[in-house]
């Protein structure tokens, strides 16, 4: 069946933010935190894809009390939004931008992520791609699971046959949960074990959406 709706990660998917993001957080686990600990992109991108609540646990887990990282990572997201508006963030794929602004004009295109409020909108900002994007919702806003946020774009826009594209096995399990199918973006962060398509790079999206239009004549 031909797509009715292309669902979007953000982190690993469409852009890697980790090393502007890494220093953000460092300054706030010094200021705040009081931790003599480096957060790098690499433990990062370990962790993009996770809630918030999870990446805080995992992170600051071992040194801070449950409120005390609580505070420290609300500081990690604000210096991480003082960081990228700041800086110019040319740091999308190749492709990325083209890309969806020509999927749009065949499918709604979505995006979906368990980033804090706002994050979206910065990625948007920056890429210039928010009259491409029809709808988006993030853990930041809703406190769900990425499942149960895939699901409600998918209602709230009635989407009868979605795919959620991304690239974790966190974001392949989402996808399983949701009812859609998951096209893996396997240039990005993670891995995963099933999918039913896979993306060695952003522009094949185009290709993949040709073949399902054509299958489904």
């Amino acid at each position: 069946m031909k797509p009715d709706g292309i669902i979007l990660d953000v982190d690993g998917t469409l852009w890697d933010s980790t090393h502007i993001v890494a220093k953000a957080w460092t300054r706030a686990v010094h200021e705040a935190g009081g931790l003599d600990l480096t957060v790098t992109a690499d433990m990062l991108k370990e962790q993009f894809g996770r809630t918030m609540d999870v990446i805080t646990d995992n992170l600051f887990g071992n040194y801070l009390s449950l409120p005390k990282r609580r505070a420290v990572m609300k500081q990690c997201c604000v210096y991480e939004h003082e960081a990228l508006v700041e800086d110019p963030c040319r740091i999308w794929y190749p492709g990325v931008p083209e890309t969806i602004r020509a999927l749009s004009d065949r499918v709604p295109v979505f995006i979906v992520s368990n980033c804090q409020t706002g994050y979206i909108e910065l990625f948007l900002e920056k890429t210039g791609l928010g009259p491409y994007i029809t709808d988006t919702e993030c853990f930041g806003n809703t406190g769900r699971p990425k499942d149960e946020n895939i699901r409600l774009v998918a209602e709230r826009n009635h989407l009868q046959n979605p795919v959620y594209v991304g690239d974790t096995a966190g974001d392949q399990e989402a996808a399983q949960k949701a009812g859609v199918l998951f096209w893996f973006a396997s240039y990005g962060f993670g891995q995963a074990t099933a999918c039913d398509a896979v993306l060695e790079r952003f522009s094949d999206l185009e290709t993949l959406l040709c073949m399902n239009e054509k299958d489904s004549e």
